[in-house]
């Protein structure tokens, strides 16, 4: 792929079959949520509960609600792309239900290459890009449900596939209001549980508690906002839910070893 500076950051969305595929292209860390209802292919991969490292070009396949973190020691760009369950629905299992590996050795240079090649086209924009852009996305569809599709899931797998649908509701609720103060007891009334089982979800299925996932939305954004915009720190912290600019250079320092202040920022 075509070098980026560190804070280089595209978005391309189109529509297929009535469904949004998302491509994107991202310097910045992120941690997800549980991605309801998305398949995603990336370029570097740190799972929740194990790390695998991959190398420039290789790439991991993350199945819908896998909990899954990007992180880098060096600069580099990490190619996404999500693709929508309902374009698989003519092969779902009895279950409803569609899993995928997670690499296929023989197979995944040809995946890597047409994502790559979709990240080219876009880069270039040349007269009919979209259409040829389309092709290829239509092309990793046939690879994934050819190659990638593993046959009937268990019961178990079924199961945990669920209750991940259930924290992936929550998690999207995150997202949608971490600005606003957020609290455990709220957040379990609000979709039937109790604090404690709703405790142990994260546990279980994010691998962290409900205080850590939400501080790693907040700091996600905060981050961004830091990097490419001329806002103060404490408007930032404000902005973002923490509790004043104190607390957010607190939790900034643990995490990345260094002051807000001291962050190099291109705004």
């Amino acid at each position: 792929m075509a070098k980026t500076s560190k804070n280089a950051w595209l978005e391309y969305d189109w529509r297929l079959d009535g469904s949004d595929a998302r491509f994107r292209v991202d310097m910045s860390l992120y941690t997800n949520a549980p991605i309801e209802g998305c398949a995603e292919l990336v370029f570097i991969y740190c799972a929740s509960l194990s790390e695998q490292p991959l190398k420039a070009g290789e790439l991991m396949i993350i199945n819908s609600n896998e909990v899954h973190s990007i992180n880098s020691p060096e600069e580099n760009h990490t190619a996404v792309l999500q693709i929508p369950l309902k374009q698989f629905e003519d092969y779902f299992t009895a279950h409803r239900f569609i899993r995928f590996a997670g690499s296929i050795p023989q197979m995944d240079t040809e995946l890597s290459n047409l994502v790559q090649e979709m990240y080219r086209l876009y880069i270039k924009r040349g007269s009919g890009y979209e259409f040829k852009i389309r092709s290829f996305y239509y092309d990793v569809l046939y690879l994934l449900v050819n190659h990638y599709r593993l046959d009937e899931a268990g019961e178990q797998e079924v199961r945990h596939s669920r209750r991940l649908d259930a924290l992936a509701r929550i998690t999207s609720y995150m997202r949608e209001h971490y600005q606003e103060e957020l609290k455990l007891t709220e957040i379990a009334n609000m979709f039937g549980y109790s604090d404690a089982y709703l405790s142990r979800m994260f546990q279980k299925y994010a691998n962290v508690n409900f205080k850590t996932y939400l501080q790693d939305i907040r700091m996600t954004y905060a981050y961004r906002e830091l990097l490419n915009t001329d806002k103060t720190i404490s408007q930032i912290a404000l902005d973002n839910g923490f509790s004043s600019s104190r607390a957010f250079t607190r939790e900034f320092q643990k995490r990345y070893g260094i002051l807000p202040s001291e962050l190099g920022r291109t705004k």
